[in-house]
């Protein structure tokens, strides 16, 4: 099935009341927009209007929406009762309706929660809500990320799902990327098609639920030329010519989950310098995903990959780790990175995406999704890396 099953919700929801109760908790609220969706199956966009998942010991969930939520809520979200308020801002501030939906799920004293209190986004103020009700609150969130960070068979269908129609988006990207084009209109022709397709295909049974995005897309972010040396640039429009260094993106966007794509592609024969850093990068990937389905802890995949930039004198081209946890988010913990010791567990899924970067010969980065496995890893990206396929015609 192409999405999440009521009793996998069940069963996380499940999880999380065994934490409130081991910390002494009469109930959890959460404002924290994926952690709504991985709970009670309910997509939003977060504005000013303040959005909470309330669930109490005794495992009965609720929502907290604005009134224009309400019919949206009743109709996607897993849970036993939506309690809403007008709108904001508004008299009474739209808290109180929280609290009267706390108190009469019985939820007091002790409250598990993400954050105390909605967070100030988009100009809302607020209480906090140990303020607002008295009661002691226990940050959750790590427990919350630890759940996340091990996916479910379901998951990883839909992450598979996810590379599948971005790898489509690329092929189509690479296919339309000429000289003289724009990399705003090869962008929207190949995530539109993309898309097309992909709803030809599993339409009936597909939903986004991504706040950005409504399908497969594929783009290079504006690291194109001499930008493709800048690991997070902007797209600018930018117009394409013989012997771009161009560095690239695709995803799509199933059920909330996303997978990561990226290549290193060239307009053109590219340097020698070039194919040498590009065999490096190249390198270094293969490094991280070796070390991945071996090593222990995400730490040990950055020291690994470190050991190799060292080893060829690269480090003066390193800018960032080998990668992250994905899911949900584009950015999930843990992280394949020196500094986080988290051990590593099958049903894990991380991009590898160490990268090089000389502000004169251009950037590389190959970033592919992988899952960790009882054996091994999984490459749930399969777009080809090598040169020759990645060189364009000019």
């Amino acid at each position: 099935m192409l999405k999440i099953s009521d009793a996998e919700y069940r069963a996380r929801c499940e999880v999380l009341r065994q934490v409130i109760v081991e910390r002494g908790c009469s109930g959890v609220v959460l404002f924290d927009r994926d952690y709504i969706l991985y709970y009670a199956g309910f997509a939003f966009i977060p504005t000013e209007r303040p959005i909470g998942f309330v669930m109490n010991s005794n495992g009965e969930r609720g929502l907290f929406v604005p009134r224009l939520e309400v019919e949206h809520a009743q109709s996607n979200a897993l849970i036993e009762q939506v309690a809403h308020y007008v709108e904001y801002p508004f008299d009474p501030h739209p808290m109180a309706a929280l609290k009267t939906l706390l108190g009469d799920m019985d939820i007091r004293d002790t409250i598990a929660v993400d954050d105390d209190g909605y967070p100030w986004i988009l100009g809302y103020r607020g209480p906090a809500l140990s303020e607002l009700t008295g009661a002691t609150v226990v940050k959750v969130r790590a427990a919350i990320e630890d759940q996340m960070m091990v996916k479910s068979p379901a998951e990883l269908n839909l992450l598979r799902e996810s590379c599948r129609w971005g790898n489509l988006a690329h092929t189509l990207l690479q296919r339309y990327t000429v000289v003289g084009a724009t990399e705003t209109e090869v962008e929207q022709r190949a995530g539109h098609e993309a898309t097309r397709a992909m709803l030809d295909a599993i339409g009936p049974v597909y939903r986004s639920q991504n706040m950005t995005y409504p399908g497969a897309i594929a783009g290079y972010r504006g690291q194109i030329g001499r930008n493709a040396a800048i690991p997070h640039a902007l797209a600018n429009n930018i117009v394409f010519q013989a012997g771009d260094v161009l560095v690239t993106g695709a995803s799509a966007p199933v059920w909330g989950y996303v997978s990561e794509l990226e290549r290193t592609m060239f307009l053109g024969k590219a340097t020698d310098d070039q194919r040498r850093l590009f065999d490096h990068m190249v390198a270094l990937q293969d490094t991280a995903i070796e070390a991945l389905g071996r090593v222990k802890t995400c730490a040990e995949v950055d020291l690994a990959v470190r050991a190799y930039y060292e080893k060829h004198d690269l480090m003066g081209y390193w800018r960032h780790h080998v990668g992250h946890a994905i899911g949900l988010r584009y950015h999930e913990a843990p992280f394949l990175d020196k500094g986080d010791p988290t051990p590593i567990k099958p049903g894990m899924v991380f991009t590898i995406e160490p990268g090089l970067y000389h502000p004169q010969i251009g950037g590389f980065r190959h970033s592919d999704t992988v899952a960790v496995t009882e054996d091994g890893v999984e490459m749930m990206t399969y777009y080809p890396r090598d040169l020759e396929s990645l060189t364009l015609p000019v």
